[in-house]
């Protein structure tokens, strides 16, 4: 179905072209999705979710709509809530990519809308046509228009495990026969739905990697050459460097930093990761209640919190 978009007064809007990445319009993304729009001048946030109440907007059409040059603001101290969780978009490298303002419309890109609704999008450079629709072999990189054709980007929906460790090993120049996982899970961050991997070597170095699901991009990555601790027996702690002290559960970590934020449950914890900082065992753990998030990093041998983070 051929889709036309129009602003609250009822001029047709167009897409907007910016370093190869293609925007809609926020309002025409909520007809979209079925959802309704709201904004915030306040806190500059654009929020999306609850089933729209309201038809799509009707106008009149262009008479003769033309490709020209505009001038438009990237802004990146937009915040865009969608469902109620903060998102944050990215192109097919991984960039974050901002919000756009033009005559008073906010603009997302048009990947990241077929993100949210688990559609695939394809791109025909001869007709000049986006198209977003279900199913399908490939998602299409909607982020390299106007290099010709379909550009294919990898299977439809979320990578596989296997697939987000072979992306982790490679940007480490390491083979799977090298290392061991201690940590493989899909989870989701600010929105985003992330694997978070852990690895070491022979030699236990360390390797920590958060890879996207959806493009496979390495979002954040850490290397500990000083030592990794195997486990002596599941669910028992691990020995340091020194082979005497061991470390408190997660589940008693968890509870440390349950007691520091109020109404928050088990159910509230989103990441509880047993990590290395500084030479120190800790464990990161990541709670959500409503729209507030936050993080504790907690010494994994005397349970002291070493931070804590709240955003909203």
């Amino acid at each position: 179905q051929k889709r036309t978009f129009y602003n609250a007064q009822g001029q047709q809007v167009h897409p907007v072209v910016y370093n190869g990445t293609t925007y809609l319009p926020v309002r025409a993304i909520g007809e979209l999705m079925g959802k309704n729009v709201d904004w915030n001048q306040n806190t500059l946030t654009a929020t999306i979710g609850g089933p729209r109440q309201t038809a799509a907007v009707k106008g009149t059409p262009d008479v003769n709509p033309a490709k020209q040059t505009i001038t438009a603001e990237l802004r990146d101290d937009f915040t865009i809530i969608v469902d109620g969780s903060v998102r944050t978009f990215t192109d097919a490298n991984g960039k974050t990519v901002y919000p756009l303002l033009y005559q008073g419309s906010n603009y997302l890109p048009l990947r990241a809308i077929g993100t949210l609704m688990g559609k695939t999008v394809a791109w025909n450079q001869t007709t000049q046509t986006a198209t977003l629709s279900n199913g399908g072999g490939t998602v299409t990189d909607a982020d390299t228009f106007g290099q010709g054709g379909t550009q294919s980007g990898g299977q439809t929906g979320i990578l596989t495990l296997e697939q987000a460790k072979q992306k982790a090993l490679a940007h480490a120049g390491l083979s799977a026969s090298q290392v061991t996982f201690v940590e493989q899970k899909l989870d989701r961050d600010n929105g985003r739905q992330v694997y978070d991997l852990e690895f070491h070597t022979a030699d236990y170095k360390e390797y920590d990697y958060e890879i996207d699901a959806i493009t496979g991009a390495v979002l954040d990555y850490d290397y500990d050459a000083e030592f990794y601790n195997p486990p002596k027996t599941p669910g028992q702690g691990t020995t340091t460097g020194q082979g005497s002290t061991t470390t408190i559960t997660a589940d008693k970590a968890k509870q440390i930093a349950l007691a520091k934020v109020s109404g928050a449950t088990a159910a509230n914890v989103v990441k509880c990761k047993l990590d290395r900082d500084d030479g120190i065992q800790v464990y990161e753990i990541e709670i959500r209640v409503g729209r507030m998030e936050y993080e504790f990093e907690i010494n994994a041998v005397t349970g002291a919190i070493l931070s804590m983070d709240i955003d909203d």
